[in-house]
């Protein structure tokens, strides 16, 4: 796997991360089930008549694709702004993942342009970069758009937007990502995934889909990131 990582990384000029996951557990702390009632809770105040699938849906995203769905834009803010807010206090308790500062720290080092590409709000990502002390180390964060999850991964178009912020091609870059819909992001954008498998029955999900690379810790990025700052000393 480090040969493979080696050579994709040898081609690429900029790595996207994905933020819940391989750069930490941004609800560790405030559960995500937890927020996705409370957005539940929104839906009702507005009106909104709640089926019971929805009343215990566990993915605060999930919930807000579902407002928007009402076709109610006052709605869908509404919900959007309770999301980020709770995605901020979130950051507080975020946990980080357990390599992810010495893969964006070895990325600069190796002269590689790092972006997070993040279905979590903007906000969120700037706080918690800056609470860790990594905003130096990142060159963009392309978060959720305002009130339009259709716009989401996996919908391409913020991959596509974290590479023309660090003035790279889409193939020139490598986005990291835990999830189905990073990888089908990544294949809409043209760019290379790396699928970080956080739990066992993730990894041949991830190579079924047709993931370039799955890891399975993000030291061993680390380290292939490592190698490429040393191959470039020499």
């Amino acid at each position: 796997m480090s040969a493979d990582l080696g050579r994709l990384l040898g081609e690429v000029g900029a790595v996207l991360l994905d933020f819940d996951g391989p750069v930490c557990s941004i609800f560790a702390g405030y559960p995500a089930p937890q927020v996705a009632a409370e957005l539940v809770d929104v839906l009702r105040q507005s009106g909104v008549d709640v089926p019971p699938d929805l009343a215990s849906e566990p993915d605060p995203l999930e919930v807000l694709r579902r407002a928007s769905a009402t076709g109610d834009q006052g709605i869908t803010r509404a919900v959007e702004d309770a999301l980020c807010a709770a995605e901020r206090r979130a950051v507080d308790a975020a946990e980080p993942t357990p390599y992810a500062r010495e893969v964006i720290v070895a990325a600069g080092q190796a002269g590689i342009p790092v972006a997070v590409v993040s279905n979590n709000s903007p906000g969120a990502v700037t706080a918690y970069l800056a609470a860790h002390r990594l905003a130096g180390y990142v060159s963009s964060v392309v978060g959720r758009a305002y009130a339009d999850p259709g716009r989401m991964k996996p919908n391409p178009e913020p991959i596509l937007q974290a590479a023309r912020a660090l003035n790279q091609l889409p193939a020139r870059c490598v986005l990291v990502g835990d999830s189905l819909s990073d990888i089908q992001g990544a294949q809409a954008a043209g760019t290379t995934v790396v699928a970080y498998a956080n739990r066992p029955l993730k990894v041949e999900a991830f190579r079924a889909a047709g993931a370039d690379v799955v890891i399975t810790s993000m030291g061993a990025l680390a380290s292939a990131l490592l190698d490429a700052e040393l191959d470039g000393m020499r």
